[in-house]
Protein backbone atom coordinates (compact mmCIF):
# COMPACT_ATOMS: atom_id res chain seq x y z
CA UNK A 1 0.00 0.00 0.00
CA UNK A 2 1.30 3.50 -0.86
CA UNK A 3 2.58 5.62 1.98
CA UNK A 4 0.60 8.68 3.06
CA UNK A 5 2.43 11.92 3.80
CA UNK A 6 0.92 15.07 5.29
CA UNK A 7 2.77 18.30 4.46
CA UNK A 8 2.44 21.29 6.79
CA UNK A 9 3.89 24.65 5.74
CA UNK A 10 3.01 28.24 4.94
CA UNK A 11 5.63 30.65 3.49
CA UNK A 12 7.56 30.69 0.23
CA UNK A 13 10.43 28.92 2.03
CA UNK A 14 8.31 25.75 2.12
CA UNK A 15 7.25 25.80 -1.55
CA UNK A 16 10.37 24.27 -3.20
CA UNK A 17 10.32 21.48 -0.62
CA UNK A 18 6.68 20.58 -1.32
CA UNK A 19 7.32 20.75 -5.08
CA UNK A 20 10.36 18.48 -4.72
CA UNK A 21 8.36 15.85 -2.85
CA UNK A 22 5.51 16.04 -5.35
CA UNK A 23 7.74 15.94 -8.44
CA UNK A 24 9.63 12.93 -7.08
CA UNK A 25 6.47 10.92 -6.63
CA UNK A 26 5.97 11.06 -2.86
CA UNK A 27 2.27 10.69 -2.01
CA UNK A 28 1.07 13.93 -0.39
CA UNK A 29 -2.38 13.06 0.92
CA UNK A 30 -3.17 16.35 2.67
CA UNK A 31 -1.61 19.78 3.08
CA UNK A 32 -1.99 22.06 6.08
CA UNK A 33 -1.25 25.77 5.82
CA UNK A 34 -2.15 29.00 7.60
CA UNK A 35 -5.46 30.60 6.57
CA UNK A 36 -5.48 33.56 4.14
CA UNK A 37 -4.54 36.89 5.70
CA UNK A 38 -5.94 40.35 5.08
CA UNK A 39 -3.46 42.85 3.69
CA UNK A 40 -2.58 45.81 5.93
CA UNK A 41 -5.28 48.03 4.50
CA UNK A 42 -7.78 45.21 4.40
CA UNK A 43 -8.43 45.57 0.67
CA UNK A 44 -7.10 42.18 -0.32
CA UNK A 45 -7.05 38.63 1.02
CA UNK A 46 -3.64 36.98 0.60
CA UNK A 47 -3.39 33.20 0.34
CA UNK A 48 -0.27 31.59 1.72
CA UNK A 49 2.31 30.52 -0.90
CA UNK A 50 1.69 26.90 0.08
CA UNK A 51 -2.05 27.26 -0.52
CA UNK A 52 -1.22 28.70 -3.93
CA UNK A 53 0.97 25.78 -4.97
CA UNK A 54 -1.50 23.27 -3.50
CA UNK A 55 -4.23 24.71 -5.74
CA UNK A 56 -1.88 24.67 -8.74
CA UNK A 57 -1.01 21.01 -8.14
CA UNK A 58 -4.63 20.13 -7.33
CA UNK A 59 -3.70 18.83 -3.88
CA UNK A 60 -6.12 18.82 -0.93
CA UNK A 61 -5.35 21.50 1.65
CA UNK A 62 -6.77 22.62 4.97
CA UNK A 63 -6.21 25.91 6.75
CA UNK A 64 -7.57 25.84 10.30
CA UNK A 65 -6.98 28.95 12.38
CA UNK A 66 -5.61 26.77 15.16
CA UNK A 67 -5.02 23.12 15.96
CA UNK A 68 -5.18 23.76 19.69
CA UNK A 69 -8.44 22.49 21.25
CA UNK A 70 -9.70 21.74 17.74
CA UNK A 71 -11.50 18.40 18.10
CA UNK A 72 -12.91 18.49 14.58
CA UNK A 73 -9.44 18.84 13.06
CA UNK A 74 -8.06 16.19 15.38
CA UNK A 75 -10.66 13.69 14.19
CA UNK A 76 -10.01 14.55 10.56
CA UNK A 77 -6.24 14.17 10.97
CA UNK A 78 -6.77 10.86 12.76
CA UNK A 79 -8.79 9.52 9.83
CA UNK A 80 -6.00 10.35 7.37
CA UNK A 81 -3.99 7.54 8.99
CA UNK A 82 -0.78 9.10 7.67
CA UNK A 83 2.61 7.44 7.72
CA UNK A 84 4.54 10.69 8.16
CA UNK A 85 4.02 14.43 8.55
CA UNK A 86 6.63 16.85 7.17
CA UNK A 87 6.54 20.31 8.73
CA UNK A 88 8.27 23.34 7.18
CA UNK A 89 7.64 26.75 8.76
CA UNK A 90 3.98 25.96 9.36
CA UNK A 91 3.54 28.82 11.81
CA UNK A 92 1.64 27.00 14.56
CA UNK A 93 2.63 24.88 17.51
CA UNK A 94 1.39 21.34 16.85
CA UNK A 95 -0.39 20.00 19.95
CA UNK A 96 1.07 16.90 21.58
CA UNK A 97 -1.99 14.76 20.88
CA UNK A 98 -1.54 15.32 17.12
CA UNK A 99 2.04 14.06 17.29
CA UNK A 100 0.82 10.52 17.95
CA UNK A 101 -1.37 10.39 14.84
CA UNK A 102 1.24 9.31 12.26
CA UNK A 103 3.10 6.01 12.16
CA UNK A 104 6.58 7.54 11.74
CA UNK A 105 6.06 10.80 13.59
CA UNK A 106 6.33 14.44 12.56
CA UNK A 107 9.53 15.62 10.85
CA UNK A 108 10.55 19.28 10.90
CA UNK A 109 12.94 20.95 8.47
CA UNK A 110 14.41 23.77 10.56
CA UNK A 111 16.54 26.56 9.07
CA UNK A 112 19.49 26.47 11.47
CA UNK A 113 22.23 24.22 12.77
CA UNK A 114 20.46 22.90 15.84
CA UNK A 115 20.64 23.35 18.78
CA UNK A 116 21.66 26.86 17.71
CA UNK A 117 18.81 29.24 16.86
CA UNK A 118 15.76 27.32 17.89
CA UNK A 119 12.59 29.33 17.39
CA UNK A 120 10.81 31.67 15.01
CA UNK A 121 13.54 33.66 13.21
CA UNK A 122 16.67 31.50 12.81
CA UNK A 123 17.79 32.94 9.46
CA UNK A 124 17.49 36.55 10.56
CA UNK A 125 19.18 35.95 13.92
CA UNK A 126 22.05 34.08 12.29
CA UNK A 127 22.79 36.95 9.91
CA UNK A 128 22.40 39.65 12.57
CA UNK A 129 24.77 37.65 14.78
CA UNK A 130 27.37 37.61 11.96
CA UNK A 131 27.54 33.81 11.97
CA UNK A 132 29.96 32.28 9.49
CA UNK A 133 27.59 29.46 8.59
CA UNK A 134 24.01 28.32 8.94
CA UNK A 135 22.14 25.32 7.59
CA UNK A 136 19.11 23.08 7.79
CA UNK A 137 18.38 20.44 10.40
CA UNK A 138 16.07 17.50 9.81
CA UNK A 139 14.56 16.58 13.15
CA UNK A 140 11.68 14.83 14.87
CA UNK A 141 9.12 17.11 16.45
CA UNK A 142 8.62 16.70 20.18
CA UNK A 143 6.41 18.61 22.59
CA UNK A 144 8.94 21.38 23.28
CA UNK A 145 9.89 23.79 20.49
CA UNK A 146 12.74 22.60 18.23
CA UNK A 147 14.15 20.23 20.87
CA UNK A 148 13.67 16.90 19.09
CA UNK A 149 16.43 14.53 17.94
CA UNK A 150 18.16 15.29 14.64
CA UNK A 151 19.00 12.83 11.87
CA UNK A 152 20.95 15.12 9.53
CA UNK A 153 22.34 18.65 9.32
CA UNK A 154 23.43 20.33 6.08
CA UNK A 155 25.61 23.45 6.29
CA UNK A 156 25.61 26.64 4.23
CA UNK A 157 28.48 29.14 4.42
CA UNK A 158 27.42 32.73 5.01
CA UNK A 159 29.11 35.75 3.45
CA UNK A 160 28.66 39.31 4.69
CA UNK A 161 26.80 40.39 1.54
CA UNK A 162 23.94 37.88 1.77
CA UNK A 163 20.59 39.13 3.06
CA UNK A 164 17.83 37.13 4.76
CA UNK A 165 15.82 36.62 1.57
CA UNK A 166 18.86 35.28 -0.31
CA UNK A 167 19.84 32.96 2.53
CA UNK A 168 16.25 31.75 2.84
CA UNK A 169 16.16 30.93 -0.88
CA UNK A 170 19.46 29.03 -0.67
CA UNK A 171 18.37 27.04 2.39
CA UNK A 172 15.01 26.24 0.85
CA UNK A 173 16.64 24.79 -2.27
CA UNK A 174 19.13 22.88 -0.12
CA UNK A 175 16.27 21.41 1.92
CA UNK A 176 14.31 20.53 -1.23
CA UNK A 177 17.29 18.49 -2.40
CA UNK A 178 18.32 16.92 0.89
CA UNK A 179 14.88 15.81 2.09
CA UNK A 180 14.95 13.31 -0.77
CA UNK A 181 18.06 11.70 0.79
CA UNK A 182 16.27 11.27 4.11
CA UNK A 183 12.61 10.49 3.54
CA UNK A 184 12.94 6.83 2.55
CA UNK A 185 15.26 6.16 5.49
CA UNK A 186 12.71 7.78 7.82
CA UNK A 187 9.80 5.82 6.35
CA UNK A 188 11.78 2.55 6.56
CA UNK A 189 13.14 3.19 10.09
CA UNK A 190 16.74 3.40 8.89
CA UNK A 191 17.30 7.03 9.90
CA UNK A 192 19.51 7.59 12.94
CA UNK A 193 18.11 10.34 15.14
CA UNK A 194 20.54 11.78 17.69
CA UNK A 195 19.53 13.81 20.74
CA UNK A 196 20.53 17.48 20.67
CA UNK A 197 23.01 18.90 23.19
CA UNK A 198 20.45 21.06 24.98
CA UNK A 199 23.17 22.87 26.98
CA UNK A 200 24.28 24.57 23.75
CA UNK A 201 20.83 25.79 22.71
CA UNK A 202 20.27 29.39 21.64
CA UNK A 203 16.93 30.95 20.72
CA UNK A 204 15.87 32.96 17.68
CA UNK A 205 13.05 35.07 19.06
CA UNK A 206 10.50 36.62 16.73
CA UNK A 207 11.71 39.82 15.06
CA UNK A 208 10.11 43.03 16.34
CA UNK A 209 9.80 46.05 14.08
CA UNK A 210 11.52 48.35 16.55
CA UNK A 211 14.67 46.20 16.44
CA UNK A 212 15.35 47.64 13.01
CA UNK A 213 16.33 51.10 14.27
CA UNK A 214 20.02 51.66 13.56
CA UNK A 215 22.33 52.86 16.32
CA UNK A 216 25.21 54.55 14.49
CA UNK A 217 27.44 54.07 17.55
CA UNK A 218 27.61 50.37 16.70
CA UNK A 219 30.42 49.14 14.50
CA UNK A 220 29.96 49.03 10.75
CA UNK A 221 29.89 45.25 10.44
CA UNK A 222 27.11 44.93 13.04
CA UNK A 223 25.05 47.52 11.20
CA UNK A 224 25.54 45.66 7.91
CA UNK A 225 24.42 42.49 9.73
CA UNK A 226 21.24 44.23 10.85
CA UNK A 227 20.52 45.61 7.36
CA UNK A 228 20.99 42.19 5.75
CA UNK A 229 19.30 40.21 8.51
CA UNK A 230 16.15 42.32 8.49
CA UNK A 231 15.75 42.45 4.70
CA UNK A 232 13.11 42.68 3.29
CA UNK A 233 10.97 43.00 6.41
CA UNK A 234 10.75 44.68 8.82
CA UNK A 235 13.96 46.34 7.60
CA UNK A 236 16.76 48.33 9.23
CA UNK A 237 15.97 52.03 9.37
CA UNK A 238 16.93 55.50 10.61
CA UNK A 239 14.75 58.55 11.17
CA UNK A 240 15.66 61.97 9.75
CA UNK A 241 13.46 64.98 10.46
CA UNK A 242 10.59 62.74 11.52
CA UNK A 243 10.66 60.55 8.40
CA UNK A 244 11.63 56.88 8.44
CA UNK A 245 14.16 55.66 5.89
CA UNK A 246 14.74 51.94 5.39
CA UNK A 247 18.20 50.88 4.21
CA UNK A 248 17.81 47.95 1.83
CA UNK A 249 21.39 47.40 0.74
CA UNK A 250 24.75 48.71 1.96
CA UNK A 251 28.44 47.83 2.06
CA UNK A 252 31.41 48.60 4.30
CA UNK A 253 33.43 51.77 3.65
CA UNK A 254 36.67 53.06 5.23
CA UNK A 255 36.15 56.78 5.75
CA UNK A 256 36.19 58.39 9.20
CA UNK A 257 34.09 60.97 10.99
CA UNK A 258 31.50 61.18 13.77
CA UNK A 259 28.89 58.42 14.22
CA UNK A 260 25.78 59.13 12.15
CA UNK A 261 27.47 61.77 9.99
CA UNK A 262 26.92 61.77 6.22
CA UNK A 263 30.41 62.22 4.78
CA UNK A 264 29.76 62.07 1.05
CA UNK A 265 27.14 62.99 -1.50
CA UNK A 266 26.70 59.24 -2.10
CA UNK A 267 25.16 58.80 1.39
CA UNK A 268 28.14 57.27 3.14
CA UNK A 269 27.53 57.19 6.92
CA UNK A 270 30.11 56.95 9.72
CA UNK A 271 29.69 54.22 12.33
CA UNK A 272 30.95 53.81 15.88
CA UNK A 273 34.23 52.10 14.95
CA UNK A 274 35.19 55.03 12.70
CA UNK A 275 34.46 52.98 9.61
CA UNK A 276 31.56 53.86 7.37
CA UNK A 277 28.82 52.15 5.43
CA UNK A 278 27.92 53.07 1.86
CA UNK A 279 24.16 52.95 1.34
CA UNK A 280 23.39 51.40 -2.05
CA UNK A 281 19.59 51.13 -1.93
CA UNK A 282 17.10 52.98 0.28
CA UNK A 283 13.37 53.43 0.73
CA UNK A 284 11.73 56.54 2.14
CA UNK A 285 8.59 55.91 4.17
CA UNK A 286 5.61 55.59 1.81
CA UNK A 287 7.80 55.58 -1.32
CA UNK A 288 9.28 52.95 -3.60
CA UNK A 289 12.83 51.61 -3.15
CA UNK A 290 15.50 53.65 -4.93
CA UNK A 291 19.18 53.27 -5.65
CA UNK A 292 21.36 56.08 -4.33
CA UNK A 293 21.73 57.78 -7.72
CA UNK A 294 17.94 58.20 -7.90
CA UNK A 295 17.47 58.98 -4.23
CA UNK A 296 20.04 61.79 -3.92
CA UNK A 297 18.33 63.86 -6.64
CA UNK A 298 15.34 64.61 -4.44
CA UNK A 299 16.50 64.22 -0.84
CA UNK A 300 17.26 66.76 1.88
CA UNK A 301 19.84 64.39 3.39
CA UNK A 302 23.12 65.91 2.24
CA UNK A 303 26.80 65.67 3.06
CA UNK A 304 27.29 66.98 6.61
CA UNK A 305 23.84 65.88 7.85
CA UNK A 306 23.66 63.85 11.08
CA UNK A 307 21.14 61.04 10.95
Amino acid sequence: MAKKIVFMGTPMFAVPILKSLYQNGYPISDIYTQPPQKSQRGQKINKSPIQGIAETLNLKFRSPKSLKNNDEEYEYFKKIDADLAIVVAYGQIIPKKFLDLTKKGFINIHASILPKWRGAAPIQRSIINLDKKTGISIMKITEKLDTGPVCNIYNLNLSSNLNAREVSDKLSLLAAEKILENIDDILDDRANFIEQDHSKATYASKIKKEEGKIDWNENAQNIIGKINGLYPAPGAFFIFKGVRYKILKAEIGVREGNPGEIISDELEVVCGDKRSIKIKEIQREGKKPQNISEFKLGTHIKKGSII
